[in-house]
């Protein structure tokens, strides 16, 4: 399981929001209007070349008109605190404040576990400090649920698994007023499938755990079992189409080569189709029809395969 992945969905499909909430420090100063723009890795890569260090999630905030200096924002999702290189995110941070031209950068770390990590670094000599770097750390698992349970952000709701509850009810509770927040909050059916899975992985609830919250909350067990089956159908659907469209492709194909290899027994004997059989019935559908069009004008079949 990729979480980094999942983070980085997260944040790519509800930017506005996911600054707000793990990045709330500076959102306020934000206001409307703003544009949210995520800068690609492979651009990054090519312009960066080997120093580039790949991390999660580098927003670009601009204002229209430019009425005030972009802002760029650096996310990074760490599953395992331990993991975590400072050093590494303060290295990529000057690298994006020199590509983009600004020293108008926020590095934002989201932990998911309980772990420490260092919250600081200070480069320096005997006598003074000279460079001094810190970043915003939304810890998860440190955060109270119950704080965010009716939140209008959805971003806070979908992560409220991943916050601090102390019991079983809790953990519950939290799981329920996530799928009630999916189900208020994202209108597309796409989206709600979507999250409906991250919401699962994340709440990671046992055997036992999923009885009792069946029994607990019929209502959002009822819809994260509408979520499930929607998903089943679309991907049945979706398999059958590509089945169809993959059976008829084949079909085809089979046609044209059964086609070519009587051209080729007519025009230059049975022996000769045989020698090439392997070839025409491995050969794709372009590759098929070039073949088809030398036999016209071919005067044996090297000419026509070759």
């Amino acid at each position: 399981m990729s979480h980094d992945q999942n983070f980085k969905n997260l944040i790519l499909d509800y930017p506005e929001q996911a600054l707000a909430f793990f990045a709330a420090e500076e959102a306020p100063a934000l206001g409307g209007g703003a544009r949210i723009t995520p800068l690609r890795q492979e651009q990054l890569q090519e312009r960066l070349g080997e120093r580039f260090r790949e991390l999660d999630v580098p927003l670009l905030v601009e204002w229209p008109g430019g009425r005030r200096e972009a802002l760029l924002f650096v996310i990074e999702e760490e599953t395992r605190t331990r993991r975590f290189d400072i050093h590494r995110l303060a290295h990529y941070c000057l690298d994006l404040a020199v590509l983009c031209d600004t020293d108008r950068v926020v590095p934002v770390v989201i932990f998911l576990d309980h772990g420490a990590a260092p919250e600081s670094v200070t480069l320096g000599g005997d006598s003074q400090a000279y460079l001094h770097f810190r970043y915003l750390a939304c810890r998860l698992a440190q955060l109270p649920w119950r704080a965010y349970r009716d939140s209008d952000n959805l971003v806070a709701r979908l992560n409220l698994p991943n916050m601090a509850w102390t019991t079983t009810a809790e953990k519950l509770d939290a799981f329920a007023a996530a799928v009630r927040g999916l189900q208020a909050l994202e209108p597309d059916p796409e989206r709600q499938l979507k999250y409906a899975d991250f919401i699962d992985i994340y709440g990671k609830l046992d055997d036992e755990e999923r009885a009792l919250y069946e029994q607990r909350y019929p209502q959002e067990s009822e819809a994260m079992t509408g979520f499930a089956e929607r998903f089943l159908t679309k991907g049945r659907e979706e398999g059958i189409q590509q089945g169809m469209q993959q059976g008829m492709q084949q079909g085809m194909q089979r046609g044209e080569a059964a086609v070519l290899l009587r051209q080729l027994e007519r025009r230059f004997g049975a022996e000769a189709a045989a020698r090439c059989r392997e070839r025409i019935e491995a050969a794709d559908a372009d590759t098929l029809l070039v073949w088809s069009e030398r036999i016209l004008t071919a005067e044996s079949v090297e000419d026509v395969i070759h």
